[in-house]
């Protein structure tokens, strides 16, 4: 569903919308970044309290109408409240899928278990940035492309409906046998989660840039590209590239971070961004673009699924759902904030400052993860 938008909609607003302001462009990453936020905080909570099934079920029926609202959107403004309700679809599926797989995997595996997920998903972006831009090459921006998200939101409700069980009594049957845990408040898990906890703070702080930088690639590369001249469907191949990479390397890093631990691959995930944006930024060709997305891609697989296996790691059981809610709140709120950020800079300095900028942000990211961090995996621990 996400995929879907990341190689045409920036180029929507400016051809079909006649929208120059790089901000106003990338509002719609900015409403979809803050209600997928608070959508993970809610999922999280209510996932402990009432399982998850309900809820991804729930976020498979608010997504069906956006792929119709995106075709026939009058506005913008019908674009950005198609991606308040992507937002809504994203946070309660991601989040809930995501908690059901740490349910199910014990912790000795629990990095695979995320990189398989995160492997699914994000590879999935890719073949969906990839097809919606070469259908837009041959049949225009709207509403073609748009037709996949029809299929893709009935054939994930249907799924989950028939397919999915309950996992909530699979995070029980763990917390029982570690223990029981004294009663956390929620606001004791938001203040651990959110910054009292070096551990749970420095995953949270890289989710949040890491999500950032994904923000103003998913707002800024597209129309970056575009003013290079590029065609849509070269456009569509550097859109792909970078999820792609990142998705399938996910096979590998998350299992790898069962084995090596988690606070390098995370710090030094940071960093490989970072170099990728600032080749982007730096060049004016196509190769080297490739390169710097193969590069972000590499380092965005490195950090994802560590990220999430590390909050598993250190939140008990009994907790563990609202702790990823949390984490997952800042994580994605990272979307909003980097189309605000990316935007405004774009806007005062140009676009290549913007993503430079971005850029340094994510390195710093990466230093705060080598400082504050201690490692968290119990098998390389022992």
């Amino acid at each position: 569903m996400v995929g879907l938008e990341r190689a045409i909609l920036p180029l929507i607003a400016e051809r079909e919308f006649g929208l120059t302001s790089k901000s106003v462009i990338l509002s719609f990453i900015v409403g979809f970044g803050f209600v997928k936020a608070f959508t993970n905080l809610a999922a999280g909570r209510f996932s402990d309290r009432i399982g998850r099934k309900g809820l991804l079920v729930g976020g498979w029926i608010v997504g069906l109408p956006v792929p119709f609202m995106l075709m026939w959107a009058p506005s913008w403004g019908w674009v950005t409240a198609a991606n308040f309700l992507l937002g809504i679809n994203q946070g309660l599926c991601w989040s809930t899928t995501v908690i059901m797989k740490i349910d199910l995997v014990g912790p000795q595996r629990r990095g695979l278990a995320m990189g398989l997920n995160e492997f699914s998903g994000y590879f999935a972006v890719s073949l969906a940035a990839l097809a919606s831009g070469y259908i837009a090459a041959a049949y225009g921006l709207r509403p073609a492309p748009f037709y996949l998200g029809i299929g893709i939101a009935a054939a994930g409700l249907l799924l989950s409906i028939f397919f999915v069980r309950e996992t909530h009594g699979h995070a029980r049957h763990e917390a029982k046998g570690q223990g029981g845990a004294e009663p956390v408040s929620f606001m004791e898990i938001f203040t651990r989660t959110s910054y009292r906890d070096p551990n749970l703070f420095s995953c949270s702080q890289a989710g949040m840039v890491n999500n950032l930088n994904d923000g103003m690639a998913w707002g800024l590369f597209p129309l970056f590209f575009a003013a290079a001249h590029l065609s849509v469907e070269r456009i569509a191949i550097l859109a792909a590239t970078y999820p792609a990479v990142w998705g399938i390397c996910q096979l590998l890093t998350g299992a790898i971070s069962d084995h090596i631990g988690r606070k390098w691959m995370i710090a030094g995930g940071m960093w490989v961004q970072a170099v990728g944006i600032w080749l982007i930024a730096a060049v004016d060709s196509f190769p080297p673009w490739m390169a710097g997305a193969v590069l972000l891609g590499i380092g965005t697989a490195m950090v994802y699924p560590t990220l999430l296996a590390a909050i598993g790691d250190v939140a008990h059981p009994s907790w563990r759902a609202s702790a990823v809610g949390v984490y997952r709140l800042w994580r994605d709120a990272g979307y909003a904030f980097g189309a605000l950020l990316s935007g405004i800079v774009a806007d005062r300095f140009g676009v290549v400052w913007a993503i430079a900028a971005i850029g340094g942000l994510t390195f710093v990211s990466g230093v705060v993860v080598a400082v504050r961090m201690s490692e968290t995996h119990r098998v390389t621990i022992r």
